[in-house]
């Protein structure tokens, strides 16, 4: 018979993105084993990544440190600019066809990341299906939804649940795919972001999920209500950003405040880059109406 997982608040915290209360939480674990240890520090570090401090992976972490944690360390070099761009991607693709690698679910979950961030869904998705962690799972269904594989993003979904069904990475996923198939499976998806923020912590991450079914309900009012209550946890979230900029244009409010802190924090946002072709249309076809006039 196991014994308790001692890092499930650790890593329930992490899924929820409550990155403050992991790292709080990771400070009180102690007399744990090797793999414990190195799982514990991973969330340390994966939580200060999201964060957006990347200085602590990359000052403490060494060569002679733990397959998962150098591939932390790869994350946070990639994901904060901190190293070249090719290098990067170059050791990704060597640690992708190494056993020694392959057998390491945080690395497979790094590899899958950092391929998804470059568009490669192909990639990501091979590193997703080499392992059977929850966590690649989840990436897998998100990565799915993203290219519109809902069968094959609801099979990963099953899976989950049939490997646990409690678990809050099953049923944040379980909404993610609910919410996709609109409906009334939106109401769904609303009352899973409902459970888990009044069991745990209403987090910046369930307060956007809970306002994103609402605004596909068309309730804009209490879309922006929870949205702003995001902002006043994370005013640099991207996701709350463009999700109030979407709310606010619906309700005919000014979205410019918004427009410009998205693009302040995320100027790859996709948001971001639709405004700015936009505009750039505008003022190609401004400048051909001078010219012609």
């Amino acid at each position: 018979m196991s014994g308790p997982d001692i890092l499930f608040t650790l890593r329930n915290n992490f899924y929820l993105g409550a990155y403050q209360a992991a790292i709080a939480e990771a400070a009180d674990l102690e007399r744990l084993s090797e793999a414990d240890s190195i799982e514990r520090d991973c969330f340390v570090y994966r939580s200060y990544i999201e964060l957006g401090s990347y200085e602590p992976a990359l000052n403490e972490v060494s060569q002679q440190s733990a397959s998962a944690l150098k591939a932390v360390k790869l994350l946070a070099e990639y994901q904060g600019n901190k190293g070249d761009k090719e290098t990067i991607l170059s050791t990704v693709q060597d640690w992708a066809q190494e056993t020694s690698y392959r057998s390491n679910a945080t690395v497979l979950l790094v590899i899958g990341l950092i391929y998804a961030a470059e568009d490669n869904y192909v990639e990501a998705l091979r590193a997703c299906h080499t392992g059977i962690s929850l966590e690649l799972r989840a990436l897998a269904v998100q990565l799915y939804l993203k290219i519109d594989r809902i069968q094959q993003a609801d099979e990963q979904v099953k899976a989950m649940s049939a490997a646990d069904d409690d678990s809050t990475l099953t049923q944040l996923a379980t909404a993610w795919v609910n919410l996709y198939l609109g409906g009334a499976k939106v109401e769904e998806a609303f009352f899973i972001f409902q459970e888990l923020g009044d069991k745990y912590n209403w987090t910046t991450r369930l307060l956007n999920g809970s306002a994103v079914c609402n605004m596909r309900m068309g309730r804009w009012e209490e879309a922006e209500q929870q949205l702003m209550e995001a902002f006043e946890k994370d005013a640099k979230s991207a996701d709350t950003l463009a999700n109030l900029v979407t709310t606010c244009l619906h309700l005919g409010k000014a979205t410019s405040r918004y427009n410009t802190q998205l693009k302040a924090v995320a100027p790859a946002h996709i948001l971001v880059q639709r405004n700015e072709s936009a505009d750039e249309a505008f003022r190609n076809a401004a400048s051909a109406f001078e010219v012609s006039a």
